[in-house]
């Protein structure tokens, strides 16, 4: 009963209710989702928890520093988080899914967030609870038609890792089975791993996106959030890539196209793909398991730098990113690794390779995207703040207005002050500078005119997740050692490209210059006629301000004078003729009100 009072007043408080896919099915049917297919008791868990959570941090950190308390707000802002994060991490691993894809991509921010939060999120790496090995062995036999045992020569019980959508068992396949009929190889014995899909994870999945589009629904009413990202079109692309990662088959392609990428590359592997043991369920891979990437220890006592390790990562993102478009989208710990090779580099190091695994999420990077990223490392390699600038509008990151030659000379004065540092630097940065630095572009910051791509979602997970974990592994990791030098590699590159690439910009360029006699002869003819018209957002909006201002202007002078006359007449004891004047005038303020209140929501 006090569940239900408490969804009520959430209900009042947001404009929707916490059984919102119960009460609104049609909405949920137009974002492709089915209610009947549902778990109501999880759909409300989940949604129940982030709405405390949001309330709590507005109560505490928008409304207390209104009413005074601001110091109070700051001195339990740590514990407060630290408590969220803790109970976040228990909702997450009780009920796994997508919830904890979420908590695993936070714990991964070591180098925004504070430890307080992402020591307690990591635990998520390793504390996901596996499924029973009685509905694993369900799923495999279903999918092969076949007892497990006569598939596999050898499957272990107790699980190698457990992931939010699946889990990994060690396995050993007949090289016959495994799809080599040679004779004297028959009876060879590989080992494999064995990822198995969780039972009902379909469910699990669409209950937990209705729940966070749900919550996506209360955050874009929030202005700040709404004007810079597409919240509804994130989550809907992160839920087509939620269903592309359980189809094992398309993991299993997308493991061999990564392979083809680094053949040539000793120092990156991939595990082989075994088909014969393979449905949309079940990926039976070469077993590469080795140290994982976060086990600083165990990587040193190897004789592994970390130091090297965040190097190497690095680099071979840039090729994934910036050179083949196609790149692995979920380097979580449990997803990369250090494998140590027996022998001995020339220098007397320790030869090592990076191994991936998990190709069920990665990402594509279309040639549009593709050309601004490249222009965009270039100009923030070589320092360019017109070229960066120049890429935030390919890109699309940039919103209708932006003030262009604000934003350069912003970009430039960043690279003058920050370029060169390493992430322990950039946090030792003085507040009274960012200040200074905030005075300055106070325009620019108040404007934030930037936009999120809602295509970007996996780009900037990886991003993200790249750029704490280096820090992880090396604290003093400067990445523009790293970058700068990519950077102009891709620059040279870029001006040694053909001959013919420089011709046709020629053409283009030539063409452009032929037309313009003739679009000039144009807009004089329009002009000559008074058709030519110019048309800008900005005047346009100054315009629609003034026309509003003038209109109110007129209703204020109306509601002056109604009342003033109705009181005129009513002290003077005209109260059958002053009673119609006051009503005239309440009319007309409510007018005035109506009229402000509309001109506020659209803006």
């Amino acid at each position: 009963m006090k569940t239900n009072k408490l969804f009520s007043v959430i209900h009042k408080i947001t404009g929707r209710g916490l059984c919102a896919p119960w009460h609104a099915r049609n909405r949920l049917h137009i974002a492709g989702y089915n209610p009947g297919a549902m778990s109501r008791h999880r759909y409300r868990r989940i949604v129940f928890f982030f709405a405390r959570v949001i309330l709590g941090v507005i109560c505490v950190d928008l409304i207390l520093p209104f009413l005074g308390m601001k110091k109070y707000a700051e001195g339990t802002r740590l514990t407060r988080y630290r408590r969220i994060a803790k109970a976040y991490r228990e909702l997450a691993i009780e009920m796994g899914g997508v919830l904890i894809k979420v908590g695993q991509f936070l714990s991964t921010r070591v180098d925004v967030l504070p430890a307080e939060i992402t020591d307690e999120l990591a635990h998520l790496q390793d504390e996901v609870p596996p499924e029973k090995f009685s509905s694993i062995i369900k799923v495999v036999e279903s999918e092969f038609g076949a007892a497990l045992l006569e598939k596999f020569v050898q499957f272990e019980e107790q699980p190698l890792a457990a992931a939010s959508l699946g889990q990994v068992h060690r396995a050993r396949i007949s090289k016959s089975l495994a799809g080599d009929s040679t004779p004297e190889l028959a009876q060879t014995v590989l080992d494999v791993v064995v990822k198995i899909q969780r039972p009902d994870i379909e469910t699990l999945i669409a209950t937990d996106m209705a729940a966070l589009f749900t919550v996506g629904n209360w955050l874009k009413r929030y202005r700040p959030i709404s004007r810079r990202a597409d919240v509804i079109a994130l989550l809907t692309e992160f839920k087509g890539i939620l269903y592309e990662e359980i189809d094992y088959i398309s993991e299993g392609r997308n493991a061999e196209t990564f392979s083809r990428r680094f053949k040539s590359d000793p120092g990156v592997r991939v595990p082989e793909v075994y088909w014969s043991h393979t449905t949309k369920r079940v990926l039976t891979l070469e077993n590469v398991w080795a140290i994982k990437i976060t086990d600083y220890p165990s990587i040193i006592e190897t004789g592994v730098d970390p130091r090297e390790v965040a190097s190497r990562l690095l680099s071979v993102y840039f090729k994934q990113i910036f050179e083949d478009g196609f790149f692995h989208a979920d380097p979580h710990p449990g997803n990369l690794f250090v494998l140590p090779v027996e022998n001995e580099l020339p220098s007397g190091k320790r030869a090592w390779r990076l191994t991936f695994v998990d190709f069920g999420m990665v990402g594509r990077v279309p040639e549009n995207t593709l050309r601004g990223l490249r222009e965009l490392l270039i100009g923030v390699g070589t320092r360019d703040a017109i070229r960066v600038v120049n890429a935030y509008q390919t890109l699309g990151f940039l919103l209708p207005g932006a003030d262009l030659e604000l934003l350069g000379r912003a970009e430039a004065k960043m690279f003058e002050r920050f370029w060169g540092m390493s992430m322990a630097e950039l946090r030792k940065i003085d507040l009274k500078e960012i200040g200074e630095f905030a005075h300055e572009y106070r325009k620019l910051l108040l404007s934030m005119p930037f936009q999120i791509p809602h295509d970007f979602i996996l780009l900037a997970r990886t991003v993200a997740i790249l750029s704490g974990m280096c820090t992880g592994l090396d604290p003093q990791f400067n990445v523009w050692e790293h970058l700068a030098p990519y950077a102009e590699d891709l620059l040279s590159r870029e001006i040694k490209q053909g001959i013919g690439t420089w011709l046709e910009e020629v053409r283009t360029l030539l063409r452009a210059l032929l037309s313009i006699p003739v679009k000039l002869d144009t807009i004089l003819a329009k002009l000559d006629r008074g058709e030519l018209t110019i048309q800008s957002q900005d005047i346009l909006a100054r315009v629609n301000q003034l026309e509003y201002a003038l209109r109110q202007v007129f209703r204020g002078i109306l509601f002056a004078a109604f009342l003033v006359g109705g009181l005129q007449l009513y002290s003077s004891g005209k109260e059958l003729l002053a009673i119609p004047l006051l009503v005239f005038a309440s009319s007309v303020l409510a007018w005035i009100f109506v009229s402000f209140g509309k001109n506020r929501s659209a803006k």
